[in-house]
């Protein structure tokens, strides 16, 4: 009796010091969470003023195609770079210079296009130096918030990049009423403002508590593993698509409203990118409270198929364009975390490598989605819905991918 009494408050302790434990790292994953919302604001703010660009700059738009390859394509090669550095100079440092940048590529936005001969060089110098910020973000925030102490990590996980939804809903909402109110041309106070939460945040990085990715001896996967693994490749390009199959439609909605719908500029950023990016954070709010009961393949495999029948929709039915933009929004938000989730179920040792990797994935999509669109609209002579119409290639073979991954599973079993 007194060996069960005393084992019930061994318990006891043990549970006391995992909730402990569990609360000095709410801080860190708030941070997280406020991460992603400074990786929504260099994503998404850009390309709610490339048709003022366009117009005040004389920019052509296929040159404005290149900000969100080069903001992708930087992005990418710091995932790749990532590799070699993060593990050495540590999580702490990466994450507080990673907001830094960001800041500081808003702020140059509204001086370098008027400081250098050409306003476009300004625009693109301001855009790589705040991709390298965010591509930091994209490496470091997922493994942060994996490795702090919680049940039920693809929840938490699925919550995490919810907050990249509500941030570039934010973004598009606060600045179209900016806009309305204080006039496009003020968009230099607006940038200026949106620097302000990635410096609060990396001073809030500089004192939160960051749990170690590995246990102590533990050692993650090398990249030569990595790439010997079948299911990692097939992972790496289920998140190409799944960056492909969001940021195709996403970074092209304000403009498809405004150009192809013929809607005004308000109007068109409301019903276009703050529609799709609501309830692309829906999506995964949805999951990140009720995920535990909900089978995480099917879920995919469901929202894939509706991916493909919003796609078709967008280019094929005028009438139905918007409509099928907001489900395309909601049929995106579980495909990039649950593809990092079934990465760390599958890869449990994958380690910074492997988020690093993924994250490289990700971003090639996000870069290559966008180019896509823009390359085959110009090519139709700048018509927006064959550009979409030829995107609907990436959520095909993001569905291709979840059925390889479980027969994959099947027979390692």
């Amino acid at each position: 009796m007194g060996r069960k009494g005393g084992g019930l408050f061994q318990e006891g302790l043990r549970y006391g010091e995992r909730t402990k434990m569990r609360n000095q790292y709410d801080k860190t994953i708030r941070a997280c969470f406020t991460g992603y919302i400074v990786q929504a604001v260099v994503n998404n703010f850009t390309p709610l003023l490339f048709l003022f660009f366009h117009r005040s700059y004389e920019i052509p738009l296929s040159r404005i195609t290149l900000l969100v390859t080069f903001n992708f394509g930087i992005q990418l090669l710091v995932d790749l770079l990532a590799v070699g550095f993060v593990d050495k100079i540590g999580y702490r440092v990466s994450l507080v210079a990673a907001h830094v940048l960001s800041a500081a590529g808003l702020i140059f936005l509204t001086i370098l296009p008027e400081l250098l001969p050409s306003p476009f060089a300004g625009i693109l110098i301001s855009v790589m130096v705040y991709a390298v910020g965010g591509g930091l973000l994209e490496v470091l925030v997922s493994p942060v918030v994996e490795a702090c102490p919680s049940d039920h990590k693809e929840k938490t996980m699925s919550m995490l990049h919810s907050f990249y939804c509500w941030g570039h809903a934010g973004v598009v909402l606060l600045s179209a009423l900016f806009f309305q109110a204080a006039g496009i041309g003020n968009w230099k106070i607006l940038a200026c403002l949106w620097a302000l939460i990635p410096v609060a945040n990396a001073v809030a990085f500089a004192g939160v508590p960051i749990a170690p990715l590995m246990e102590e001896g533990e050692r993650g996967l090398t990249l030569g593993e990595l790439f010997r693994l079948k299911i990692f490749w097939i992972l790496l390009i289920m998140m190409v698509c799944a960056g492909a199959s969001e940021q195709a439609v996403s970074q092209w909605a304000s403009t498809f409203a405004e150009k192809g719908l013929g809607l005004s500029k308000t109007v068109g950023d409301l019903a276009g990118p703050l529609v799709f990016a609501v309830l692309m954070g829906t999506s995964r709010l949805f999951y990140g409270k009720y995920g535990d009961r909900i089978h995480l393949e099917r879920f995919m495999v469901c929202s894939s198929c509706l991916c493909i029948f919003a796609y078709l929709g967008i280019s094929l039915l005028p009438p139905l364009s918007l409509v099928c933009c907001g489900i395309c929004g909601l049929s995106v938000g579980i495909m990039w975390p649950g593809t990092f989730s079934r990465a760390s179920a599958a890869l449990p040792r994958g380690g910074t490598a492997m988020f690093a990797l993924l994250a490289l994935g990700g971003d090639i999509g996000c870069s290559a989605g966008p180019t896509l669109v823009g390359m085959v609209s110009g090519m139709s002579g700048d018509d927006l819905k064959m550009g979409i119409l030829a995107g609907v290639i990436f959520p095909v073979l993001l569905l291709a991918g979840i059925f390889l991954c479980g027969r994959l599973k099947k027979a390692s079993v």
